[in-house]
């Protein structure tokens, strides 16, 4: 059985993606230079476990070395902070990445402010985010919407002039996706609206989308009348729901009613192998480039 012509298929677009890295990673190689990324884990979160454990797979896959530390959950911020320091100093390594979620005890912004600017794989230091915002292409963005803007430009998916329609507000997808869509650049250039807990008529404003980014961290939210014919749907969200017939109890499912939306939709993200896949990649070409430019200085 063929898969329905509307998909984008984001681990197809994936592993375009980390083909095209294994040249620069032997060019690196070959300088004598082999990209190191530092995962940085605290507890034991099941979901943090999987995550980490997939991105130190695809980092093995394509000769990146790779290192984890997972730390306590009690642990103080200021043991944290010290790790941080020895790897910002820590000349085998071109990025750093600390895992989300973090213990109550540990000030997320303080974390990320912590990180070196130039080893921030994931996007977060105040400086990054400011480039960001200023369309500076020399800073790193956050994996997950750079993912989704590559996703749309190899999916051939216009963006100029588009009205795209982003719900969810976040610091991790939904804010840096507004302002990566609304920059006057190619594979962007859109209109954005960013809908969130305070919105009004949150189905009218979907309806309007040419493109509908859905980051809400709701199972299911989105149903097939919130959706324009034709209209491009991406899917960010994972969330476990109860399933009696499921050996675990549960399964996962995306913020958007997938078997009802995806008959309606233009083109549409599978979940999961739609954005997942395309973060890993937008981490690993993060650190290749963060290689690249400690060389180049």
């Amino acid at each position: 059985m063929t898969a329905p012509d509307n998909l984008i298929d984001g681990r197809a677009l994936a592993a375009q993606i980390q083909g095209e890295l294994t040249e620069r990673i032997a060019a690196l190689k070959a300088r004598g230079v082999q990209p190191g990324l530092a995962f940085v884990r605290v507890g034991e979160d099941p979901a943090s476990r999987v995550y980490v454990g997939r991105k130190e797979k695809t980092s093995a896959a394509l000769g990146i070395l790779s290192e984890t530390h997972v730390l306590p959950e009690t642990i103080a911020e200021a043991e944290l902070l010290a790790l941080l320091a020895r790897l910002n100093a820590d000349p085998r390594l071109h990025g750093i990445l600390v895992q989300a979620p973090l213990p109550r005890q540990i000030r997320q912004e303080v974390v990320y402010a912590t990180v070196a600017p130039e080893k921030d794989v994931d996007g977060f230091h105040p400086m990054n985010v400011g480039k960001l915002m200023l369309g500076d292409p020399t800073g790193f963005k956050p994996c997950t919407p750079a993912g989704i803007l590559e996703l749309l430009k190899r999916a051939q998916v216009k963006t100029d002039g588009a009205e795209v329609v982003v719900l969810g507000r976040g610091n991790i997808v939904g804010k840096p996706m507004a302002a990566m869509l609304c920059q006057k650049a190619r594979g962007a250039n859109a209109t954005v609206t960013i809908c969130h807990s305070a919105t009004r008529d949150i189905p009218a404003h979907c309806r309007r989308a040419d493109i509908l980014i859905v980051a809400m961290g709701v199972a299911e939210f989105v149903k097939a009348d919130m959706v324009r014919p034709g209209a491009v749907v991406i899917d960010v969200g994972v969330n476990r729901v109860p399933d009696a017939t499921a050996k675990s109890g549960s399964r996962l499912v995306g913020d958007v009613a997938f078997a009802a939306v995806q008959p309606l939709a233009g083109r549409i993200t599978p979940n999961p192998g739609g954005v997942g896949p395309m973060t890993i990649a937008m981490l690993m070409q993060n650190t290749v480039r963060a290689a690249e430019q400690a060389i180049a200085r």
